[in-house]
């Protein structure tokens, strides 16, 4: 005779809790439950599967092979549920939360004015903005802690469906007393001379300027790397250095004089920034509400 498995939502809830904080008690907290009523919903879910689905590293759950093939099949029940209840409800259908990953230069100029206007059109829709570089976006997205991701550049993961939504370009800069500030033109062997200050490994600014001078340029000689744009525009309009940013990180400071944008003609560093998801999710209202209306931003160049 088959085995009939059964489960709640409120124990794949509890479930999917301690997946994210490692902890009974701080699941419980979370969940305003009791530690002991949490602890039960877990023993009762891990018998009706017949699998334990933690490891424990001392006071720290760790999910297994189980647990971890369980933890998308369950977030997607849960958030289909929510659908349903919502549904029957009359509430709007596009409600609920929406968690989206975004690259640095993105989140600068585009995020905000994206979060206003789905504020103001979908008052039900809440937007959990997490902001970091392309790779640590794309992790979140396949550690399903993320619905969306908006990224600077092409994905080649097979995991990851994406859509191009808009152009940007990288430019060269140096500070106005750098030496090569006044050159008409500047080739690859001045770059290749030159120190650089550039956007650490990971991000997306960084991986379309390694792209561009693969081949080209050998040695690169890089002084510092810093996530934080600010600070490296500060570091080349103060010192002897040359780095490679968004043009609209760098266009409030060209058009100050305290930047120069270099013409390179040698390098071509136009990209696109993608909208990115998971493959294999479910098809999800909210993120399809989010892209529609970030093509609808005056400030993208669409494609």
């Amino acid at each position: 005779m088959q085995h009939l498995y059964r489960f709640s939502l409120k124990q794949l809830s509890v479930f999917v809790c301690i997946a994210e904080t490692h902890s009974v008690s701080a699941a419980a907290l979370q969940l305003s439950m009791t530690q002991s009523a949490a602890s039960m919903a877990l023993n009762q879910l891990e018998t009706g599967l017949g699998q334990r689905l933690f490891e424990r590293q001392g006071k720290r759950l760790r999910l297994n092979h189980w647990g971890h093939w369980l933890r998308p099949r369950a977030k997607r029940v849960l958030m289909e549920s929510q659908h349903i209840m919502q549904g029957f409800a009359g509430q709007q259908v596009i409600s609920g939360e929406l968690t989206v990953g975004a690259s640095q230069t993105i989140a600068e100029y585009f995020l905000a004015q994206i979060i206003a206007k789905l504020d103001k059109d979908y008052p039900d829709l809440v937007i959990h903005p997490q902001i970091s570089n392309t790779e640590v976006v794309l992790a979140g997205l396949l550690d399903y802690r993320l619905q969306l991701g908006i990224i600077e550049g092409h994905c080649s993961d097979s995991r990851i469906a994406q859509q191009v939504w808009c152009e940007d370009q990288l430019v060269v800069v140096a500070g106005k007393q750098h030496p090569l500030a006044a050159h008409e033109e500047v080739n690859l062997a001045k770059l290749s001379r030159a120190r650089w200050v550039l956007r650490e490994a990971g991000s997306g600014t960084r991986d379309i300027f390694n792209g561009a001078i693969h081949g080209k340029i050998t040695k690169l000689k890089v002084w510092r790397e810093y996530s934080h744009v600010p600070s490296l525009i500060a570091l080349v309009a103060n010192g002897a250095y040359l780095s490679c940013l968004p043009l609209r990180s760098v266009e409030q400071a060209t058009q100050a004089g305290e930047l120069i944008a270099l013409n390179t003609p040698s390098l071509d560093m136009r990209r696109t920034f993608n909208f990115v998801w998971r493959k294999d999710s479910s098809q999800n209202p909210l993120r399809d509400c989010f892209i529609e209306q970030a093509q609808h931003q005056p400030l993208a160049i669409q494609l």
